[in-house]
């Protein structure tokens, strides 16, 4: 079963400057790891030391945060888009 991951600008300097890819996996968890396998230097932008997605990156399954859902156990299927959004810090310097 093929789902899509979506990558942001920001990490795709470790998927070699692809915006989307197919990946197997039965959970989401599954298919970020068989990202990760194929592209390890975005383990450490994508996970903590204890494998949980790091807290600025939001994971959705379609529209939906997997945090809303079961997280990284959430079912896929086929034809699925996971999306890899980063939370970005910003805003004005002090004057």
């Amino acid at each position: 079963m093929a789902v899509t991951v979506l990558i942001p600008t920001t990490l795709r300097a470790y998927t070699d400057r692809k915006s989307e890819i197919d990946f197997e996996g039965a959970n989401v968890g599954e298919v970020l790891k068989n990202l990760v396998s194929q592209y390890p230097d975005a383990k450490k932008s994508l996970f903590d030391e204890d494998g949980n997605p790091r807290s600025f990156v939001n994971v959705f399954l379609g529209e939906t945060n997997i945090k809303n859902l079961s997280g990284l156990e959430t079912a896929t299927k086929d034809g699925d888009t996971i999306m890899l959004i980063p939370a970005i810090a910003g805003g004005r310097g002090r004057a």
